[in-house]
């Protein structure tokens, strides 16, 4: 009698332990998050992001399909910083501002440059990454498309619902603005001379043109300048949060670190 009391107090103490010892562990989850984070991503530990998955050398899908570029380092930089760990998602571009508004992202680091429109609805970081927009399109075409003024009447290739097709519409209204879902179809079609030119980030263009090997070229200088920032859901205590882990990222040269890496230049301020 008093050995199976014994058995089952200890087992009672055992259990105890364990289960103290899994609150405690969520606990400590919770609490290493940054006072910023909302509750329900805290508790988590976890941070839900969208990126396209399709957009080198800022985020892609290696050949071993796992997701690697600038973002997806600067990302896992950013979470740890905020004491969360990564979930990202890939999700088509022109869906992904969508996902974030309805809470099925918490947030998108996809080179969401900020403008004033975007501004009322989402918050945003301080900028991560200042570029600007290139005219891509074949060499022998350089000197024909080498200002925004010559696509006047030029069919231009772009991403849809991206900033370079509301840009053209605006600055260049007399261009036939042709939209795709990613950036393989729309250099397809310059290849073959179905679209003249294409814009697109300066340092995405410089990349895809270093590595395509094909008859692409830039056409002209950068213009537009644009910053990207993280973007979420109106929340100004997440946002600070966010752009204190970004400046001590700033602060202790990991954002440097990255951006040489993937650039060779420091792209970030």
């Amino acid at each position: 009698m008093c050995n199976s009391f014994s058995r089952r107090f200890f087992g009672a103490m055992a259990l105890a332990v364990v289960g103290w010892g899994v609150l405690a562990g969520a606990s400590s989850t919770a609490l290493a998050a940054d006072p910023g984070v909302p509750s329900a991503i805290a508790t988590r530990g976890t941070l839900v992001i969208g990126v396209e998955g399709t957009y080198p050398p800022f985020n892609y899908q290696d050949e071993s399909g796992h997701l690697v570029g600038f973002e997806i380092d600067f990302a896992k930089a950013l979470t740890a910083k905020l004491g969360l760990k990564p979930d990202f998602k890939p999700t088509k571009w022109d869906g992904m501002l969508a996902a974030l508004t309805d809470g099925r992202l918490d947030v998108v680091i996809n080179q969401v440059t900020i403008t004033p429109a975007r501004q009322k609805i989402f918050d945003f970081s301080v900028p991560y990454t200042i570029s600007g927009s290139q005219i891509i399109t074949l060499k022998s075409n350089v000197k024909k498309f080498d200002t925004p003024e010559k696509l006047a009447h030029a069919r231009v290739g772009v991403g849809l619902g991206t900033n370079y097709e509301q840009w053209l519409h605006t600055h260049v209204p007399t261009a036939e603005v042709r939209t795709y879902d990613d950036d393989p179809s729309k250099y397809q079609d310059l290849r073959a001379g179905r679209i003249d030119a294409a814009l697109n980030d300066r340092l995405v263009a410089a990349d895809f043109i270093k590595k395509s090997g094909g008859p692409f070229a830039p056409a002209g200088a950068p213009f537009d300048q644009q910053e990207s920032g993280v973007a979420l859901r109106k929340n100004a205590g997440f946002k600070a949060a966010i752009d204190k882990a970004i400046e001590a990222l700033r602060a202790d040269g990991t954002l440097t670190k990255i951006s040489v890496k993937w650039f060779g230049i420091d792209v970030t301020h």
